[in-house]
Protein backbone atom coordinates (compact mmCIF):
# COMPACT_ATOMS: atom_id res chain seq x y z
CA UNK A 1 0.00 0.00 0.00
CA UNK A 2 3.16 2.53 0.19
CA UNK A 3 3.73 2.21 -3.07
CA UNK A 4 -0.16 3.51 -4.07
CA UNK A 5 0.33 6.13 -1.53
CA UNK A 6 3.76 7.17 -3.44
CA UNK A 7 1.55 6.61 -6.96
CA UNK A 8 -1.64 8.27 -6.25
CA UNK A 9 -2.18 11.19 -3.79
CA UNK A 10 -36.94 -11.27 13.12
CA UNK A 11 -36.67 -14.79 11.21
CA UNK A 12 -37.90 -14.07 7.43
CA UNK A 13 -40.78 -15.80 6.56
CA UNK A 14 -39.59 -19.41 5.13
CA UNK A 15 -38.33 -19.77 1.40
CA UNK A 16 -41.58 -21.01 -0.21
CA UNK A 17 -43.74 -18.13 1.56
CA UNK A 18 -41.51 -15.38 0.06
CA UNK A 19 -41.09 -17.20 -3.49
CA UNK A 20 -44.77 -16.51 -3.73
CA UNK A 21 -44.31 -13.09 -2.92
CA UNK A 22 -40.78 -11.94 -4.83
CA UNK A 23 -41.14 -14.49 -7.95
CA UNK A 24 -43.61 -12.04 -10.39
CA UNK A 25 -40.92 -9.96 -10.83
CA UNK A 26 -38.12 -11.42 -13.58
CA UNK A 27 -34.96 -10.67 -13.30
CA UNK A 28 -33.58 -10.34 -17.18
CA UNK A 29 -30.11 -8.70 -17.71
CA UNK A 30 -30.06 -9.73 -21.68
CA UNK A 31 -30.26 -6.66 -22.84
CA UNK A 32 -28.06 -4.89 -20.59
CA UNK A 33 -24.98 -6.16 -21.95
CA UNK A 34 -24.81 -3.59 -24.04
CA UNK A 35 -23.27 -0.35 -23.36
CA UNK A 36 -25.70 1.73 -21.90
CA UNK A 37 -26.79 5.60 -23.97
CA UNK A 38 -24.30 8.34 -22.30
CA UNK A 39 -26.58 10.02 -19.86
CA UNK A 40 -27.90 13.81 -20.81
CA UNK A 41 -26.93 16.27 -19.11
CA UNK A 42 -29.51 17.45 -17.18
CA UNK A 43 -30.17 20.39 -15.23
CA UNK A 44 -30.79 19.86 -11.21
CA UNK A 45 -30.16 21.07 -8.35
CA UNK A 46 -27.00 21.35 -6.19
CA UNK A 47 -26.77 19.64 -2.99
CA UNK A 48 -24.75 22.09 -1.56
CA UNK A 49 -25.69 23.03 1.93
CA UNK A 50 -25.57 26.84 3.54
CA UNK A 51 -22.92 27.33 6.38
CA UNK A 52 -21.43 23.90 5.37
CA UNK A 53 -18.20 23.20 3.58
CA UNK A 54 -17.99 21.46 0.21
CA UNK A 55 -15.62 18.26 -0.11
CA UNK A 56 -14.38 17.22 -3.48
CA UNK A 57 -12.49 14.65 -4.52
CA UNK A 58 -9.90 15.59 -6.24
CA UNK A 59 -8.92 12.76 -7.50
CA UNK A 60 -8.42 9.21 -6.79
CA UNK A 61 -6.16 5.53 -7.42
CA UNK A 62 -6.23 1.79 -7.13
CA UNK A 63 -3.64 -0.76 -8.19
CA UNK A 64 -4.93 -3.54 -10.07
CA UNK A 65 -7.16 -5.73 -8.47
CA UNK A 66 -5.69 -9.13 -8.31
CA UNK A 67 -7.61 -12.53 -7.91
CA UNK A 68 -5.55 -14.06 -4.41
CA UNK A 69 -2.74 -15.95 -4.87
CA UNK A 70 -1.63 -14.54 -8.30
CA UNK A 71 0.93 -12.29 -9.26
CA UNK A 72 -0.17 6.11 -6.81
CA UNK A 73 -1.75 8.81 -5.87
CA UNK A 74 0.91 11.72 -5.12
CA UNK A 75 2.51 10.94 -8.76
CA UNK A 76 -1.07 11.92 -10.79
CA UNK A 77 -1.76 14.93 -8.23
CA UNK A 78 2.02 16.61 -7.69
CA UNK A 79 0.72 17.10 -3.86
CA UNK A 80 2.68 18.48 -1.95
CA UNK A 81 3.46 15.78 0.94
CA UNK A 82 3.50 18.35 3.55
CA UNK A 83 -0.19 19.67 2.50
CA UNK A 84 -1.75 16.58 3.76
CA UNK A 85 -3.55 16.91 6.98
CA UNK A 86 -3.99 13.30 7.96
CA UNK A 87 -4.54 9.71 6.39
CA UNK A 88 -7.08 6.83 6.98
CA UNK A 89 -6.97 3.94 5.56
CA UNK A 90 -9.61 0.73 6.13
CA UNK A 91 -8.24 -3.02 6.31
CA UNK A 92 -9.78 -5.64 7.59
CA UNK A 93 -7.73 -8.91 7.94
CA UNK A 94 -5.16 -6.49 10.02
CA UNK A 95 -1.50 -8.17 9.85
CA UNK A 96 -0.33 -7.73 13.66
CA UNK A 97 3.05 -5.91 12.92
CA UNK A 98 1.31 -3.34 10.99
CA UNK A 99 -1.88 -3.25 12.87
CA UNK A 100 -1.95 0.71 11.99
CA UNK A 101 -1.33 -0.05 8.30
CA UNK A 102 -2.31 3.49 7.33
CA UNK A 103 0.52 5.14 9.46
CA UNK A 104 3.31 2.26 8.16
CA UNK A 105 2.42 3.02 4.65
CA UNK A 106 2.21 7.17 4.80
CA UNK A 107 5.96 6.66 6.24
CA UNK A 108 7.14 4.27 4.16
CA UNK A 109 5.49 6.43 0.76
CA UNK A 110 7.86 9.46 2.59
CA UNK A 111 4.83 11.55 4.43
CA UNK A 112 6.14 13.75 7.19
CA UNK A 113 6.17 12.04 10.78
CA UNK A 114 3.92 14.91 11.44
CA UNK A 115 1.36 13.41 9.59
CA UNK A 116 -1.22 11.86 11.87
CA UNK A 117 -3.05 8.64 10.06
CA UNK A 118 -4.65 5.83 11.42
CA UNK A 119 -6.65 2.56 10.30
CA UNK A 120 -10.10 1.94 10.33
CA UNK A 121 -12.23 -1.65 9.81
CA UNK A 122 -15.99 -1.94 9.36
CA UNK A 123 -15.94 -4.99 7.07
CA UNK A 124 -16.40 -4.79 3.62
CA UNK A 125 -16.89 -0.66 3.57
CA UNK A 126 -14.10 0.00 5.43
CA UNK A 127 -12.77 2.09 2.74
CA UNK A 128 -15.98 4.06 3.21
CA UNK A 129 -15.96 4.39 6.38
CA UNK A 130 -12.12 5.85 6.08
CA UNK A 131 -13.70 8.41 3.61
CA UNK A 132 -16.38 9.76 5.38
CA UNK A 133 -13.91 10.05 8.79
CA UNK A 134 -12.24 12.06 5.75
CA UNK A 135 -15.21 13.80 5.04
CA UNK A 136 -15.85 14.82 9.29
CA UNK A 137 -12.74 16.27 9.09
CA UNK A 138 -12.75 18.40 6.76
CA UNK A 139 -16.56 19.80 7.14
CA UNK A 140 -15.07 20.46 10.86
CA UNK A 141 -12.63 22.86 9.68
CA UNK A 142 -10.33 20.68 11.33
CA UNK A 143 -8.53 19.79 8.25
CA UNK A 144 -8.37 20.89 4.69
CA UNK A 145 -6.59 17.90 2.95
CA UNK A 146 -6.94 14.21 3.48
CA UNK A 147 -6.05 10.84 1.77
CA UNK A 148 -8.66 8.22 2.62
CA UNK A 149 -8.19 4.78 1.32
CA UNK A 150 -8.09 1.03 1.92
CA UNK A 151 -6.20 -2.52 1.97
CA UNK A 152 -6.20 -6.39 1.66
CA UNK A 153 -3.84 -8.59 0.61
CA UNK A 154 -5.94 -11.67 0.74
CA UNK A 155 -2.85 -13.54 -0.37
CA UNK A 156 -0.78 -13.93 2.99
CA UNK A 157 -3.37 -13.74 5.72
CA UNK A 158 -1.70 -14.17 9.41
CA UNK A 159 -2.42 -17.75 10.32
CA UNK A 160 -2.39 -18.19 13.89
CA UNK A 161 -1.08 -21.19 16.42
CA UNK A 162 -3.77 -23.08 18.07
CA UNK A 163 -5.38 -21.77 21.11
CA UNK A 164 -3.75 -24.60 22.95
CA UNK A 165 -0.52 -23.88 21.37
CA UNK A 166 -0.36 -20.44 21.90
CA UNK A 167 -1.25 -20.78 25.93
CA UNK A 168 1.52 -23.14 25.82
CA UNK A 169 4.21 -21.05 24.50
CA UNK A 170 3.18 -17.81 26.55
CA UNK A 171 3.67 -19.95 29.78
CA UNK A 172 6.45 -21.72 28.67
CA UNK A 173 7.98 -17.95 28.42
CA UNK A 174 6.81 -17.15 31.95
CA UNK A 175 8.28 -20.56 33.27
CA UNK A 176 11.54 -19.94 35.62
CA UNK A 177 12.80 -22.97 35.89
CA UNK A 178 14.04 -26.24 33.95
CA UNK A 179 11.49 -27.92 36.03
CA UNK A 180 8.45 -25.72 35.22
CA UNK A 181 9.08 -26.02 31.39
CA UNK A 182 9.47 -29.56 30.92
CA UNK A 183 6.34 -30.00 32.96
CA UNK A 184 4.72 -27.94 30.43
CA UNK A 185 6.45 -29.34 27.74
CA UNK A 186 4.81 -32.77 28.78
CA UNK A 187 1.45 -31.47 28.20
CA UNK A 188 1.95 -31.19 24.50
CA UNK A 189 -0.25 -33.22 21.93
CA UNK A 190 0.11 -33.36 18.12
CA UNK A 191 -2.98 -31.77 17.88
CA UNK A 192 -1.57 -28.39 19.51
CA UNK A 193 -0.26 -27.63 15.86
CA UNK A 194 -3.42 -27.04 13.97
CA UNK A 195 -3.40 -23.81 12.57
CA UNK A 196 -6.14 -21.02 13.52
CA UNK A 197 -7.19 -20.16 10.13
CA UNK A 198 -8.90 -16.29 9.72
CA UNK A 199 -12.53 -16.63 10.25
CA UNK A 200 -14.69 -16.12 7.01
CA UNK A 201 -18.18 -16.66 9.14
CA UNK A 202 -20.32 -14.23 10.89
CA UNK A 203 -19.09 -14.24 14.65
CA UNK A 204 -22.59 -14.17 15.63
CA UNK A 205 -23.91 -16.68 14.01
CA UNK A 206 -21.22 -19.00 12.73
CA UNK A 207 -22.73 -18.63 9.19
CA UNK A 208 -20.21 -17.44 6.08
CA UNK A 209 -21.48 -14.75 3.40
CA UNK A 210 -22.25 -17.50 1.02
CA UNK A 211 -24.86 -19.12 2.53
CA UNK A 212 -26.55 -16.22 4.01
CA UNK A 213 -26.42 -15.69 -0.03
CA UNK A 214 -28.09 -19.15 -0.44
CA UNK A 215 -30.97 -18.42 1.83
CA UNK A 216 -31.26 -14.80 0.46
CA UNK A 217 -31.56 -15.67 -3.14
CA UNK A 218 -33.89 -18.80 -1.84
CA UNK A 219 -36.37 -16.32 -0.16
CA UNK A 220 -36.16 -13.82 -2.40
CA UNK A 221 -36.99 -16.43 -5.47
CA UNK A 222 -33.95 -15.68 -7.47
CA UNK A 223 -32.77 -18.39 -9.34
CA UNK A 224 -29.47 -19.83 -10.54
CA UNK A 225 -30.23 -19.02 -13.94
CA UNK A 226 -31.17 -15.01 -12.66
CA UNK A 227 -27.39 -15.19 -10.89
CA UNK A 228 -25.69 -16.21 -13.60
CA UNK A 229 -26.79 -14.15 -15.99
CA UNK A 230 -26.03 -11.33 -13.55
CA UNK A 231 -22.58 -12.42 -13.22
CA UNK A 232 -22.07 -12.84 -17.49
CA UNK A 233 -23.04 -9.40 -17.37
CA UNK A 234 -20.61 -8.29 -14.72
CA UNK A 235 -18.32 -9.81 -16.42
CA UNK A 236 -18.96 -8.61 -19.74
CA UNK A 237 -19.09 -4.68 -19.07
CA UNK A 238 -15.70 -5.17 -16.86
CA UNK A 239 -14.40 -6.41 -19.61
CA UNK A 240 -15.93 -3.95 -22.43
CA UNK A 241 -14.54 -1.13 -19.63
CA UNK A 242 -11.31 -1.97 -19.55
CA UNK A 243 -10.71 -3.16 -23.25
CA UNK A 244 -12.39 0.86 -24.26
CA UNK A 245 -9.35 2.39 -21.31
CA UNK A 246 -12.40 3.47 -19.05
CA UNK A 247 -11.05 2.15 -15.78
CA UNK A 248 -8.68 5.26 -15.99
CA UNK A 249 -8.15 5.03 -12.17
CA UNK A 250 -6.05 2.11 -12.17
CA UNK A 251 -1.79 2.55 -11.56
CA UNK A 252 0.80 -0.47 -12.47
CA UNK A 253 1.89 -2.32 -9.97
CA UNK A 254 5.40 -4.15 -9.64
CA UNK A 255 4.42 -7.27 -7.58
CA UNK A 256 8.08 -8.08 -5.48
CA UNK A 257 9.39 -10.98 -7.07
CA UNK A 258 7.77 -10.43 -10.17
CA UNK A 259 5.89 -8.48 -13.14
CA UNK A 260 4.72 -5.46 -13.11
CA UNK A 261 0.58 -5.78 -12.93
CA UNK A 262 -1.63 -2.92 -14.88
CA UNK A 263 -4.82 -4.18 -15.20
CA UNK A 264 -7.55 -6.14 -13.10
CA UNK A 265 -7.01 -10.20 -13.48
CA UNK A 266 -10.63 -11.59 -12.39
CA UNK A 267 -11.98 -10.57 -15.52
CA UNK A 268 -13.11 -13.85 -16.97
CA UNK A 269 -16.28 -13.26 -19.78
CA UNK A 270 -17.36 -17.22 -19.82
CA UNK A 271 -21.00 -18.35 -21.20
CA UNK A 272 -24.34 -19.34 -19.56
CA UNK A 273 -23.36 -22.66 -20.67
CA UNK A 274 -20.13 -23.08 -18.68
CA UNK A 275 -21.16 -21.46 -15.93
CA UNK A 276 -24.36 -23.82 -15.23
CA UNK A 277 -21.41 -26.90 -15.23
CA UNK A 278 -20.29 -25.59 -11.60
CA UNK A 279 -22.01 -27.04 -8.60
CA UNK A 280 -23.05 -24.75 -5.48
CA UNK A 281 -20.37 -23.60 -3.56
CA UNK A 282 -21.98 -22.97 -0.15
CA UNK A 283 -25.11 -25.00 0.14
CA UNK A 284 -25.11 -28.90 -1.28
CA UNK A 285 -26.35 -29.46 -3.21
CA UNK A 286 -29.20 -27.01 -4.13
CA UNK A 287 -27.51 -23.90 -3.42
CA UNK A 288 -27.23 -21.25 -6.19
CA UNK A 289 -24.65 -19.71 -4.94
CA UNK A 290 -21.07 -21.03 -7.10
CA UNK A 291 -17.78 -19.86 -7.83
CA UNK A 292 -19.12 -18.63 -11.59
CA UNK A 293 -21.81 -15.67 -9.67
CA UNK A 294 -20.04 -14.58 -6.80
CA UNK A 295 -16.91 -12.76 -5.84
CA UNK A 296 -13.54 -14.02 -6.02
CA UNK A 297 -11.18 -13.09 -2.79
CA UNK A 298 -8.97 -10.43 -3.94
CA UNK A 299 -5.50 -8.74 -3.06
CA UNK A 300 -6.11 -4.92 -3.84
CA UNK A 301 -5.39 -1.69 -2.31
CA UNK A 302 -7.28 2.10 -3.44
CA UNK A 303 -6.21 5.48 -2.04
CA UNK A 304 -8.50 8.96 -2.87
CA UNK A 305 -7.16 12.68 -2.05
CA UNK A 306 -10.35 14.53 -0.64
CA UNK A 307 -10.05 18.32 -0.10
CA UNK A 308 -12.15 21.21 0.91
CA UNK A 309 -13.43 22.51 -2.71
CA UNK A 310 -11.91 25.93 -1.64
CA UNK A 311 -8.16 24.55 -1.26
CA UNK A 312 -8.21 22.57 -4.00
CA UNK A 313 -9.37 25.72 -6.25
CA UNK A 314 -6.86 27.68 -4.18
CA UNK A 315 -4.03 24.67 -5.58
CA UNK A 316 -5.39 25.16 -9.10
CA UNK A 317 -6.82 21.45 -8.73
CA UNK A 318 -10.00 20.63 -10.77
CA UNK A 319 -11.62 18.44 -8.61
CA UNK A 320 -13.81 15.01 -10.38
CA UNK A 321 -16.63 15.13 -7.58
CA UNK A 322 -18.53 16.34 -4.24
CA UNK A 323 -18.87 14.22 -1.64
CA UNK A 324 -22.44 14.66 -0.73
CA UNK A 325 -25.12 12.46 1.81
CA UNK A 326 -24.19 9.43 3.64
CA UNK A 327 -25.98 7.43 5.84
CA UNK A 328 -25.07 3.86 7.84
CA UNK A 329 -27.27 1.26 8.63
CA UNK A 330 -27.32 -2.11 10.33
CA UNK A 331 -29.98 -4.77 10.78
CA UNK A 332 -30.27 -8.15 11.55
CA UNK A 333 -26.75 -10.04 10.76
CA UNK A 334 -28.45 -13.68 10.59
CA UNK A 335 -31.52 -13.40 7.78
CA UNK A 336 -30.66 -9.81 6.36
CA UNK A 337 -27.35 -9.98 6.68
CA UNK A 338 -26.43 -8.63 2.77
CA UNK A 339 -29.42 -5.96 2.22
CA UNK A 340 -27.68 -3.09 3.49
CA UNK A 341 -27.99 -1.17 0.04
CA UNK A 342 -32.05 -1.90 0.21
CA UNK A 343 -32.08 -0.28 3.83
CA UNK A 344 -29.40 2.55 2.93
CA UNK A 345 -30.79 3.78 -0.02
CA UNK A 346 -34.17 4.91 0.93
CA UNK A 347 -32.64 6.88 3.78
CA UNK A 348 -29.65 8.72 1.96
CA UNK A 349 -32.07 9.34 -1.37
CA UNK A 350 -34.73 10.99 1.23
CA UNK A 351 -31.61 12.89 3.50
CA UNK A 352 -30.57 14.51 0.21
CA UNK A 353 -34.04 15.21 -0.97
CA UNK A 354 -33.82 12.71 -4.53
CA UNK A 355 -35.54 10.12 -5.88
CA UNK A 356 -34.39 6.95 -7.33
CA UNK A 357 -35.18 8.72 -10.57
CA UNK A 358 -32.91 11.39 -9.84
CA UNK A 359 -29.62 9.26 -9.85
CA UNK A 360 -27.76 8.70 -13.10
CA UNK A 361 -25.12 6.37 -12.35
CA UNK A 362 -25.39 3.53 -9.99
CA UNK A 363 -22.34 1.92 -8.25
CA UNK A 364 -23.43 -1.16 -5.65
CA UNK A 365 -21.24 -3.34 -4.18
CA UNK A 366 -22.30 -6.76 -6.23
CA UNK A 367 -20.32 -9.39 -4.26
CA UNK A 368 -23.41 -11.33 -3.04
CA UNK A 369 -27.01 -11.15 -3.12
CA UNK A 370 -27.33 -8.07 -5.42
CA UNK A 371 -30.80 -9.57 -7.07
CA UNK A 372 -32.31 -10.06 -3.73
CA UNK A 373 -31.81 -6.41 -2.55
CA UNK A 374 -33.66 -5.46 -5.99
CA UNK A 375 -36.61 -7.42 -5.51
CA UNK A 376 -36.11 -5.81 -1.58
CA UNK A 377 -36.20 -2.97 -2.96
CA UNK A 378 -39.12 -2.74 -5.16
CA UNK A 379 -41.32 -4.50 -2.74
CA UNK A 380 -43.80 -2.84 -0.90
CA UNK A 381 -44.50 -5.48 1.11
CA UNK A 382 -41.05 -6.01 2.30
CA UNK A 383 -40.96 -1.75 2.71
CA UNK A 384 -43.93 -2.09 4.83
CA UNK A 385 -42.95 -5.27 7.13
CA UNK A 386 -39.61 -5.24 7.49
CA UNK A 387 -38.55 -1.34 6.82
CA UNK A 388 -41.44 0.55 8.85
CA UNK A 389 -42.01 2.50 5.26
CA UNK A 390 -45.06 3.11 3.68
CA UNK A 391 -43.52 2.48 0.12
CA UNK A 392 -41.19 0.78 -2.05
CA UNK A 393 -38.04 2.88 -3.16
CA UNK A 394 -37.52 1.12 -6.12
CA UNK A 395 -35.42 -0.70 -7.80
CA UNK A 396 -32.58 0.71 -9.37
CA UNK A 397 -32.86 0.71 -13.59
CA UNK A 398 -30.03 -1.82 -14.86
CA UNK A 399 -29.06 0.64 -17.21
CA UNK A 400 -27.78 2.88 -15.15
CA UNK A 401 -26.20 0.20 -12.84
CA UNK A 402 -22.78 -0.66 -12.66
CA UNK A 403 -21.76 0.02 -16.37
CA UNK A 404 -18.22 -0.42 -16.01
CA UNK A 405 -18.79 -3.52 -14.23
CA UNK A 406 -18.47 -4.44 -10.40
CA UNK A 407 -17.18 -6.62 -7.74
CA UNK A 408 -18.39 -9.78 -9.09
CA UNK A 409 -15.99 -9.43 -12.09
CA UNK A 410 -13.49 -6.73 -11.01
CA UNK A 411 -12.69 -7.88 -7.45
CA UNK A 412 -13.57 -7.25 -4.01
CA UNK A 413 -10.43 -6.79 -1.82
CA UNK A 414 -12.33 -6.19 1.02
CA UNK A 415 -10.73 -2.96 2.80
CA UNK A 416 -10.82 -1.25 -0.69
CA UNK A 417 -13.77 -1.16 -2.60
CA UNK A 418 -15.32 2.00 -1.33
CA UNK A 419 -12.87 3.59 -3.13
CA UNK A 420 -13.46 2.19 -6.27
CA UNK A 421 -17.03 2.40 -5.92
CA UNK A 422 -16.84 6.23 -5.48
CA UNK A 423 -14.17 6.46 -8.05
CA UNK A 424 -16.44 4.75 -10.76
CA UNK A 425 -19.54 6.82 -10.03
CA UNK A 426 -17.41 10.13 -10.07
CA UNK A 427 -15.83 8.77 -13.76
CA UNK A 428 -18.55 7.62 -14.78
CA UNK A 429 -20.44 10.95 -14.06
CA UNK A 430 -17.70 13.30 -16.33
CA UNK A 431 -17.99 10.11 -19.01
CA UNK A 432 -21.64 9.74 -19.18
CA UNK A 433 -22.94 13.82 -18.35
CA UNK A 434 -24.79 12.46 -15.14
CA UNK A 435 -25.07 14.89 -12.22
CA UNK A 436 -25.79 12.61 -9.19
CA UNK A 437 -24.12 9.15 -8.74
CA UNK A 438 -25.11 6.84 -5.42
CA UNK A 439 -22.61 4.58 -4.10
CA UNK A 440 -23.82 1.36 -1.36
CA UNK A 441 -22.72 -1.73 -0.50
CA UNK A 442 -23.47 -4.50 2.51
CA UNK A 443 -21.08 -5.13 5.13
CA UNK A 444 -20.81 -8.26 7.44
CA UNK A 445 -22.54 -7.97 10.80
CA UNK A 446 -25.44 -6.90 8.92
CA UNK A 447 -24.29 -3.49 8.39
CA UNK A 448 -24.76 -1.31 5.06
CA UNK A 449 -23.77 2.15 3.54
CA UNK A 450 -24.71 4.80 1.03
CA UNK A 451 -23.32 7.75 0.15
CA UNK A 452 -24.46 10.45 -2.70
CA UNK A 453 -21.63 11.94 -5.65
CA UNK A 454 -22.31 14.92 -7.16
CA UNK A 455 -20.46 15.72 -10.57
CA UNK A 456 -18.64 18.86 -10.33
CA UNK A 457 -19.06 21.13 -12.98
CA UNK A 458 -17.19 21.18 -16.03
Amino acid sequence: MTSILTYTFKNLPNASTWALRFSVRPLSCSSQLRAAPAAQTKSKKTLAKPNIRNIVVVDGVRIPFLQSGTSGLLHRTNVPKDVVDYIIFGTVIQEVKTSNVAREAALGAGFSDKTPAHTVTMACISANQAMTTGVGLIASGQCDVVVAGGVELMSDVPIRHSRKMRKMMLDLNKAKTLGQRLSLLSKFRLNFLSPELPAVAEFSTSETMGHSADRLAAAFAVSRADQDEYALRSHSLAKKAQDEGLLSDIVPFKVPGKDTVTKDNGIRPSSLEQMAKLKPAFIKPYGTVTAANSSFLTDGASAMLIMAEEKALAMGYKPKAYLRDFVYVSQDPKDQLLLGPTYATPKVLEKAGLTLNDIDAFEFHEAFSILANFKAMDSDWFAQNYMGRKTKVGSPPLEKFNNWGGSLSLGHPFGATGCRLVMAAANRLRKEGGQYGLVAACAAGGQGHAMIVEAYPK
